[in-house]
């Protein structure tokens, strides 16, 4: 279902302190939308802000789940124009099975950042979504949610893959209801997701010249998101969306039109 985008009046960004959060605020911003940030890290939050231009910013960390109705209520009553969440937040950690003893700690923080953030966040701000006319839940995802080729992240693969199937069931479940429920699945993009890599810089394009700038990233997904599109993606993230939906998009829409 294509329809307009930017509908929405104002935003809050997981995640927004930097990288793809950042890139997306700036859009943001540009597009005359009030955006507000939110995350762990508060000197990053705060220079952002204001670089950019946001309208404010809100210390979160989103795997810890029980911090979030607190959150909900605070930004709700300080900004009840709200309409828009982008679940944007994340971390990949290269883990082993074989040779992390450390694997299911590491695992379990990744699933709450990941899986249980995200889920907490949107359920959480539903109700207040409701009473607005054109919400919107933006999760963005990866292109290894299609293809795990990024094997030294099994988790991170699996939570990506869980945040792309739940998109689609969560849209399929609000679709007639005023929110909208979008898809962004970013290829490699030269950001700091990498740092916690033996190299963290191998998702530049030196390292590996597939990788897409931030620059060319969003010179992708603009387009389609300001046309409304529901699923998006860009570089090979996007041929990996093309061949599935090509393969099984016509069975789900199916099921989706059943659905009640």
């Amino acid at each position: 279902m294509s329809q307009n985008g930017l509908a929405f009046n104002c935003a809050v960004i997981t995640g927004g302190g930097g990288g793809i959060g950042r890139a997306l605020a700036e859009y943001l911003i540009s597009k005359g939308k009030k955006v507000l940030l939110a995350g762990r890290t508060e000197s990053n939050l705060k220079s952002t802000t204001q670089e950019i231009g946001a309208a404010g910013y809100y210390v979160l960390d989103t795997g810890k789940t029980a911090d979030i109705p607190a959150f909900v209520k605070k930004i709700t009553s300080e900004h009840p124009e709200l309409d828009c969440l982008i679940n944007n937040a994340g971390v990949q950690r290269p883990i082993d099975v074989l040779k992390n003893d450390d694997f299911l700690e590491k695992a379990d923080q990744e699933i709450d950042i990941n899986i249980r953030g995200p889920m907490h966040l949107s359920l959480a701000l539903i109700p207040h979504f409701k009473t607005k006319p054109n919400a919107l839940i933006v999760n963005i995802t990866s292109g290894l949610a299609y293809i795990p080729f990024s094997v030294i992240n099994p988790v991170y693969n699996g939570t990506k893959a869980w945040l792309h199937f739940f998109s689609m069931n969560l849209r399929t479940q609000l679709k007639n209801t005023n929110i909208r429920v979008v898809e962004i699945a970013p290829p490699m993009v030269e950001s700091n997701l990498h740092r916690e890599r033996e190299n963290p810089d191998d998702n530049k394009k030196e390292h590996a010249p597939h990788t897409l700038t931030m620059e060319e990233f969003m010179g992708e997904i603009v387009p389609k998101f300001e046309r409304g599109d529901d699923t998006i993606g860009a570089g090979m993230a996007a041929k990996a969306i093309d061949t599935w939906y090509g393969a099984f998009g016509g069975l789900y829409e199916g099921a989706a039109k059943s659905y009640i």
